[in-house]
């Protein structure tokens, strides 16, 4: 999971991640969607690649990246326990401010 967070970490890799949440793309068109250089781009989907973040198939002379939103379900469950420390402070606090309501009356 620790390569997971370290992919996620660089700014440039999460935009990498939102245009294939919606749409496989080439090497080409993430680069046009990113304010770096080629190479760098090409150093980012390994980073990718590697974190199993993202898949890669040869089409002719294209490579097309897709997600692999399998790879962030760890981070999700490590993430619920968060999720379900606030639920439970959003709650009570839905709660305080209907008595604040009912009181007001």
């Amino acid at each position: 999971m620790d390569a997971v967070w370290q992919a996620l970490a660089d700014q440039s890799r999460r935009t990498v991640l939102e245009i294939l949440r919606d749409h496989p793309a080439t090497s080409g068109e993430l680069a046009d969607a990113l304010p770096i250089a080629r190479p760098g781009v090409s150093r980012h989907l390994r980073v990718l690649r590697e974190a199993g973040l993202v898949d890669v198939r040869q089409d002719a002379q294209r490579r097309i990246y897709s997600l692999r939103p399998e790879a962030l379900v760890e981070v999700d469950e490590w993430l619920g326990e968060y999720r379900a420390l606030w639920q439970n402070r959003l709650d009570a606090l839905h709660t305080e401010i209907a008595r604040g309501k009912k009181a007001q009356k």
